[in-house]
């Protein structure tokens, strides 16, 4: 069976100047990141389908996206793969204090448990000491600083509520929450009625933003619970486009009220086959 220094010797081949591969030698930092985000939703995707057959080989398309990287860091003279494993290791033993007092990787698991709410409070004083660390003007320093903006933008919004509210800038609870969404979506109304596009596009990111929040203190994460309701549109719109080619319709022929009707039907048969 290969180890991992087999797939770091595969990729320096790949990456090799006179025998390489041409596509991976064309490659640099920014042409891997979609790729990047690909793989990772494609391991998402096949743990949510319970798809555990295949979570391997996802799991391993993550991983090369790490090595190549790492590759790529090592040919610029900037890091190398046992670096990353290094900084990783050292960062996860000094955010565990309860399960490393002494800091020590191998040392003897003698500390007694700590509560959920004490290990989760020593975690974000060490993430706030790392960002101070990293602060290039620490008087200029923002709890937001290290919030990727890549993110997906529902996941990005969820992780501002959250570091906002470690300093009490939050509702205290759900219902204030839904007010705020009956006065954005209020907002989204007056918006459209004044028919001005910039408007409108700001108080709808507006709503979403609070969407996200209501979410976040219903403990819901908002871009899983997207990625359900996407799943259960698609499979309900399946339905009625199978449903009309059975009956032989093209879909451009129906009626919403028809189309509609469908929906109803495929509603239906999903709450049959789960026995509601």
């Amino acid at each position: 069976m290969y180890q991992l220094n087999d797939l770091l010797h595969l990729m320096a081949r790949l990456r090799d100047p006179q025998y390489g591969c041409p596509w991976d030698l064309k490659q640099d930092y920014a042409s891997i990141v979609p790729h990047t985000i690909e793989e990772a939703y494609e391991v998402a995707d096949a743990i949510e389908r319970g798809d555990f057959d295949h979570l391997p080989g996802e799991l391993g398309d993550l991983l090369f996206q790490v090595v190549y990287y790492s590759q790529l860091a090592k040919e610029d003279g900037r890091f190398e793969f046992a670096g990353v494993v290094d900084a990783i290791t050292r960062k996860l033993v000094r955010r565990h204090p309860h399960v490393f007092p002494d800091g020590d990787l191998y040392g003897a698991p003698d500390m007694a448990r700590l509560e959920e709410a004490a290990i989760k409070q020593r975690w974000e004083e060490v993430k706030a000491e790392e960002r101070a660390e990293k602060a290039v003007a620490p008087e200029q320093l923002s709890l937001l600083d290290d919030v990727p903006t890549a993110l997906p933008a529902l996941s990005r919004a969820a992780k501002l509520q959250k570091r906002a509210a470690q300093v009490g800038f939050d509702w205290p609870e759900a219902l204030p929450v839904i007010d705020k969404l009956r006065e954005e979506l209020d907002e989204v109304l007056e918006a459209m009625s004044e028919n001005d596009p910039q408007a409108i596009a700001d108080e709808v990111g507006d709503l979403l933003f609070v969407v996200v929040n209501l979410a976040r203190h219903l403990k819901v994460d908002p871009e899983t619970a997207l990625r359900g309701a996407n799943g259960k549109f698609e499979r309900r719109f399946r339905f009625i486009e199978q449903a009309l080619r059975d009956a032989g319709r093209p879909i451009e022929d129906c009626t919403l009220e028809e189309l509609d009707a469908l929906w109803g039907e495929a509603k239906k048969q999903e709450k049959l086959s789960l026995g509601c």
